[in-house]
């Protein structure tokens, strides 16, 4: 049985220069993971690795949006699709990435080098980041490329996942695509697939500082090789979707040039609880942290993401309020996870309505995100 297209859903990151208190959910239980600000240097500091799930909501201040608690039962589940679904339809167009089925038959025909790597996860860090990289050319030709990290989903750097790195290539960008888990996943770093519960549970202990600091050094790893220019964007998925929106916040390194969120959102702030007299507050968009972005930002999200889509008109007038250079694309139909999806059938239920909004979102938002790559990293 083929794997079904992901619509996981993911913890949001931190916000440098606020307080976070996030909760990661998982199908089996809960855990919170919560942090307190270092004022010396702005990062969140970790307070506590063993926070029960029924500690107090934050009352207020910006924290991390909580996508877990919106997915249903089959979203958190692994990814399958119906036995015998008819291969080489829509998923194998090769000008854009593979869907789910067709990623592994894609990696296994593409013609550009790629390779394993490991990096430092900082300078002078004894960590090491496994990464696949993927080069839109020879690795020893004379032309050079920008670079685009891809950041993958809360099932960790999937066969999927490779195979957009892999279609950033062939659309003449230097992929890398880091395996976020690397430090946490048993054995230390490896090339070797992990399955999604696993991936989903180890992700946990990847915490802000951390995935803050992967982004930054595999951008550093592209942009310091002899065939890239010294410029690179970021996009990501579900989970690698918020972690684009902070890198896009927090600014990133010397070089970054714009970041496309796909299905992920931004930092929230506000809430409070109900109480006997008084009526529950909603989280909001966080205003602040979207003031702090000054480079390009591309959000592509599916309306069968509801609680996403619900944050896209703020997210849209806080932006544009503020001059900030964005666009945002809410798909009707799509689901959390289209592109992944895109016309693979379901295991049970199939939704053909479904398929085909996933198709029409990836027909349009893949060829928004190459033409976005390309004018802000300079490619012609």
């Amino acid at each position: 049985m083929r794997p079904r297209p992901s619509r996981a859903t993911h913890a949001l990151i931190a916000l440098r220069s606020f307080t976070l208190l996030s909760a990661v959910l998982v199908a089996a239980g809960c855990t919170t993971q919560r942090y307190a600000p270092d004022h010396a240097t702005h990062t969140p500091v970790p307070v506590s690795d063993d926070v029960t799930a029924n500690a107090p909501a934050p009352s207020g201040g910006p924290s991390a949006d909580d996508h877990m608690a919106h997915m249903s039962a089959a979203d958190l589940a692994a990814p399958t699709i119906a036995s015998g679904a008819v291969r080489g339809g829509f998923f194998q167009d090769a000008k854009l990435p593979a869907s789910n089925a067709g990623a592994a038959e894609r990696l296994k025909a593409s013609p550009r080098h790629s390779e394993w790597v490991k990096f430092p996860s900082a300078p002078g860090s004894t960590d090491s980041v496994m990464a696949f990289v993927v080069y839109p050319f020879s690795k020893t030709a004379s032309q050079k490329a920008p670079v685009v990290v891809v950041v993958h989903e809360v099932f960790g750097l999937s066969s999927w996942v490779r195979g957009v790195a892999d279609q950033v290539a062939a659309d003449g960008f230097i992929a890398v695509a880091p395996d976020f888990l690397s430090r946490v996943r048993p054995g230390g770093p490896s090339s070797v697939e992990l399955n999604s519960d696993t991936a989903r549970a180890l992700i946990q202990r990847v915490n802000y500082e951390e995935r803050v600091r992967i982004v930054s050094a595999a951008a550093n790893y592209g942009m310091m090789l002899p065939s890239a220019t010294q410029r690179y964007a970021v996009i990501g998925y579900c989970w690698g979707g918020t972690t684009s929106w902070a890198h896009a916040v927090n600014g990133g390194v010397k070089g970054f040039s714009g970041a496309v969120p796909f299905y992920g959102a931004p930092y929230t702030t506000g809430g409070r609880p109900a109480t006997a007299t008084e009526p529950a507050v909603p989280a909001s968009v966080d205003a602040d942290s979207l003031k702090k972005i000054t480079k390009p930002v591309l959000m592509l999200n599916g309306s069968g993401d509801a609680r996403i889509g619900a944050m896209m008109p703020a997210i849209d007038s806080i932006m544009k309020a503020n001059k900030k250079n964005y666009e945002g694309h809410n798909y009707p139909g799509a689901i959390h996870g289209f592109l992944r999806a895109q016309g693979d059938p379901r295991a049970t239920n199939r939704n053909e309505a479904e398929e085909a909004a996933n198709i029409a979102a990836t027909k349009d938002g893949w060829p928004r995100t190459v033409t976005f790559l390309k004018k802000q990293l300079g490619v012609k």
